[in-house]
């Protein structure tokens, strides 16, 4: 009977051992993340890389940058990643296809972009007859430009001309050379833009145009599957936006660290423009992705026909703010 006793005694010292030892990280859902573009538009992503508010959520996370937009959908759509941090573009263009993409957060919920110009142009008018450059025909950018052109009473089909220059050092360069008269940036580069004498003409932001400038897209398979996954990184990315709207000091290092840049006065304007703009709660609402579904409508008959409200999911954020969790946030 001893030897029995003993026996099991040993067992129960030999698991709790095991268990003992395993890392608790193991013990953590995992999840793939991907972002593409070195914008404060994706900091929120870089604050709970930064903070571990992922890991605080019960969030073992694989982070990892991608160079574009449509690399992370191939690798959403592929399983190789549960969630991507990206523009309305990209959300509008899969889902019009048959992909089941749907945005479960919103991020930035208009155009946080610039357009700059020749020192030379004052009004509106002189915008006409010019020529405009984006970073590619199609991109978010080249569609920041033309709505907020429309807006300004200028047809950017026939009163400009929109081409192709590239990354911002090349549309600078444009700028430089006259290749382009105008184009389209956003903070910090804006600052960066005047010190070479161009001009700040306006900043597209103050026309509030309701566009997801970035959001959090994932699939509804993925939803279907790991719902309490998704939840808890819903959780994260809202309290690396209250971090951002609250916590000004450390949120200017977190973006000089990424995007690699000291100037004082560019940081505080990007700070700024983004702290400004990032909301509460981040409900990612349909009229954000109506803009461009009117865009494409008079090109594209699945656009005209399609209900924007099927494009998102917002019971994410509803299970934040009726669980008190947004609000105990701002309380603090």
């Amino acid at each position: 009977m001893k030897r029995i006793v003993d026996a099991l005694i040993f067992c129960f010292l030999l698991l709790a051992t095991l268990f003992a030892s395993v890392d608790p990280a193991q013990a953590q859902d995992r999840v793939r993340i991907a972002w593409a573009g070195a914008s404060p538009a994706n900091s929120p992503i870089w604050v709970v890389q930064e903070k571990g508010f992922l890991k605080k959520q019960g969030l073992d996370a694989e982070v990892i940058s991608i160079t574009n937009s449509p690399t992370a959908l191939q690798a959403l759509l592929a399983g190789e990643l549960d969630i991507i941090v990206t523009s309305v573009t990209t959300l509008v263009s899969s889902r019009l296809a048959g992909a089941d993409i749907v945005m479960i957060l919103g991020m930035v919920p208009t155009f946080v972009d610039h357009i700059i110009t020749l020192s030379s142009i004052t009004g509106v008018e002189q915008l006409k007859g010019k020529t405009g450059g984006v970073n590619r025909l199609g991109s978010t950018s080249d569609l920041g430009l033309r709505l907020a052109l429309r807006r300004l009473g200028v047809d950017p089909d026939k009163d400009t001309k929109i081409i192709s220059a590239g990354g911002n050092p090349e549309r600078f360069a444009a700028l430089s050379k006259g290749v382009v008269q105008f184009t389209i940036m956003p903070e910090p580069f804006v600052r960066e833009a005047e010190k070479l004498g161009f001009k700040d003409f306006l900043d597209i932001g103050s026309l509030k145009i309701p566009f997801w400038w970035n959001g959090v897209l994932t699939r509804e398979a993925v939803i279907k599957a790991k719902r309490p996954v998704v939840a808890k990184f819903a959780r994260a990315m809202t309290e690396a936006l209250h971090f951002l709207k609250t916590e000004k000091e450390p949120s200017k290092a977190i973006f000089s660290k990424n995007l690699r840049m000291t100037d004082p006065e560019g940081l505080e304007r990007a700070y700024r423009a983004y702290s400004g703009v990032f909301p509460q709660a981040p409900y990612p609402t349909p009229d954000g992705v109506k803009t461009l579904l009117d865009d494409m409508a008079p090109r594209n008959p699945k656009a005209a026909a399609a209900d924007p409200k099927t494009f998102v999911d917002m019971s994410f954020v509803q299970e934040l703010e009726a669980t008190g969790f947004i609000k105990q946030l701002y309380k603090k």
